[in-house]
């Protein structure tokens, strides 16, 4: 995949994360789940990016513009990996201890692309933005031929991740780091694109929204 831009809405585009972004997602990334005991830190974020670059993005004001809430011109992120359904990455550790990945389906490639984590500065919530960052990671993973998304919804989020097509899974345990109100969720991918929803509201508003997704 190239590091192309993607129509956003007004002045924002999606891109592939870079090297020089890293000290704006660590600090959006706190912001949103310091407070509850979620942050992962940098380095476990990076170890994300390391497993699979190309679906990792960022939301980007061109020319760095933007309010207070977008730090270096980058307005949210979206760290996603290969993972094997109903698995997700532990927030304790990295994929460098765990292995990339966690192991592919069946002894090959897993065939799941799961959404870990996803932020939208607080200021640019309600916009749809969420739900495009999603929409666009749903088809990197269809073109490259993987036939699920999954994410892990926290803080009671899963009422919003329904609403996009993602089926909840109460009975699948995870790590201890998500919290008590953790839901696993999942949705297969169609070989043509899902239709947008009728009113694109942002899934994730309020300080309370990990995509984390897992």
């Amino acid at each position: 995949m190239t590091d192309a831009l993607v129509d956003a809405p007004t002045d924002l585009r999606i891109r592939l994360l870079r090297e020089e972004d890293w000290d704006a997602v660590v600090a959006l990334e706190e912001r949103a789940y310091a407070a509850s005991g979620l942050s992962e830190g940098r380095e476990a974020l990076r170890s994300r990016h390391r497993a699979s670059p190309d679906t990792c993005f960022v939301l980007e004001h061109p020319g760095g513009q933007g309010g207070p809430g977008v730090v270096g011109g980058v307005g949210g992120y979206l760290l996603a990996l290969p993972y094997p359904l109903f698995r997700c990455p532990d927030l304790a550790r990295s994929e460098d201890r765990d292995g990339a990945g966690g192991g592919g389906d069946a002894g090959g490639r897993p065939t799941n692309m799961h959404a870990h984590d996803l932020v939208v500065a607080e200021e640019l919530r309600g916009r749809g933005l969420s739900l495009r960052m999603l929409r666009h990671l749903e088809e990197t993973a269809r073109t490259a031929g993987y036939r699920t998304v999954s994410l892990v919804a926290v803080r009671g989020s899963h009422v919003l991740w329904t609403r996009l097509g993602y089926r909840a899974r109460p009975e699948i345990d995870l790590p201890e780091s998500y919290g008590t109100r953790a839901v696993y969720m999942a949705m297969p991918l169609d070989p043509v694109p899902a239709r947008p929803l009728p009113h694109p509201t942002d899934p994730t508003p309020g300080p309370h929204s990990r995509a984390e997704v897992g």
